[in-house]
């Protein structure tokens, strides 16, 4: 019996209509094998049963709190334009939805994962068969990426649990099942949680959907998912027994799909870590901010709500440290708090009017040293750009 991984135990292959064909099984024209990922996301996210649809009431509910939280953040914030729109979905399409989104990092990723470590001869990935090394690779990729992906979505309310940025549009698209059942366990009030998310998820959006937010988030995620570093080592341990002949023995070497990996932090990441820290301190900081700002006066039970939420983000499973782990994300209460305290430190010296500045333009967007001091910050924005 295999070891139980960080994003779930047990052997999902007799969900996989893929796996029964072994033909298919290793067709790839990328990186990624996405058939895998695609069947593997859902298999984790739903089952093997058909998902429930969406109840309309609980849909039209749902948009018309989006309306109602995206008027009062453009109120608050100007940075949207109240006319954001709601799309309710399933776990299973959720899933299928951020995988498309995903493709470029995951895509980056699966590319750095193959790359020949430094020092290393060109020959270092065994080459069992001929290039089996190169065709096992879309395919580990695929169950890494399905794994990450339906992991993600038993538990995401909407498109940013992760800080990490969806292609420009103006739709918001949420879960109700996971909302719902978080309120149950919890005992909260689902309608005030709907709302709840609904500010959450409008907040995010209008600065992670600002055109240079969103272009050096992307850039920097896509730099440092590109500068993991693979070990020869861990391919050889892991496919040494393999046989093509065998179908089981390659559920063997793929039944704990993210401990091929056998990946190691760069000095490149290492060097890349400071600035994706900043950014991301500053959106969940001002994300905060904006929350407390609407969420006082609109949510009834807001401040039980954001007790239980703020505990839900930072006590995160093994599961989630280790997707956030491979996109360069530390999530971890010191980042919340620093980002708190940034946010702080500028509305005690400049207020609303210095806060808004923050995502005025790529040149506004605060270094890691400035994060940690606001001052400097707001005394650097405030010469004008040469």
């Amino acid at each position: 019996m295999s070891t139980p991984g960080p994003l779930g135990g047990g052997n999902p292959f007799e969900g996989l209509p893929i796996f029964g064909d072994l033909a298919r099984l290793f067709i790839s024209s990328g990186p990624v094998h996405w058939e895998i990922a695609r069947q593997m996301a859902q298999y984790l996210a739903v089952g093997t049963e058909p998902e429930a649809n969406v109840e309309p009431l609980q849909r039209i509910r749902l948009e018309e709190l989006v309306r109602v939280a995206d008027l009062h953040v453009a109120t608050t914030t100007g940075l949207t334009d109240g006319i954001l729109k709601a799309e309710v979905v399933g776990k299973a399409e959720w899933a299928s939805r951020t995988l498309r989104d995903y493709t470029t990092l995951l895509e980056r990723l699966a590319s750095g994962l193959a790359a020949v470590p430094d020092g290393e001869p060109t020959d270092a990935t065994p080459d069992f068969l001929g290039n089996l090394g190169q065709v096992l690779g879309p395919v580990m990729m695929g169950f890494q990426a399905g794994s990450m992906v339906g992991h993600l979505a038993q538990r995401a309310f909407g498109q940013y649990d992760l800080p990490i940025p969806r292609p420009a549009s103006a739709t918001i698209v949420l879960v109700p099942a996971n909302i719902d059942a978080f309120a149950a366990d919890w005992s909260l009030p689902v309608d005030d949680l709907r709302l709840w998310v609904c500010l959450n998820e409008v907040a995010h959006h209008a600065v992670l959907n600002r055109p240079h937010v969103r272009a050096r988030l992307e850039e920097l995620l896509t730099a440092y998912v590109s500068g993991f570093r693979p070990e020869a080592a861990a391919f050889d341990d892991r496919f040494g027994a393999f046989d093509p002949t065998d179908p089981s023995s390659f559920q063997a070497a793929m039944a704990d799909p993210e401990s091929v990996l056998g990946a190691i932090q760069s000095d490149e990441q290492r060097r890349l870590l400071p600035r994706i820290e900043a950014v991301t301190a500053a959106v969940e900081g001002y994300v905060d901010h904006v929350m407390d700002s609407v969420g006082r006066g609109l949510v009834g039970s807001y401040g039980s709500l954001s007790e239980a939420l703020k505990r839900r983000r930072v006590e995160r499973g093994e599961g989630d440290r280790f997707v956030e782990h491979l996109f360069g994300l530390e999530l971890g209460q010191p980042q919340y708090d620093r980002g708190a305290a940034f946010v702080r430190g500028v509305l005690e010296r400049a207020g609303d009017e210095g806060l808004s500045r923050l995502w005025e333009s790529e040149r506004t967007l605060p270094t890691p040293a400035e994060v940690d001091a606001p001052g400097l910050w707001l005394e650097r924005i405030s010469f004008p750009e040469e």
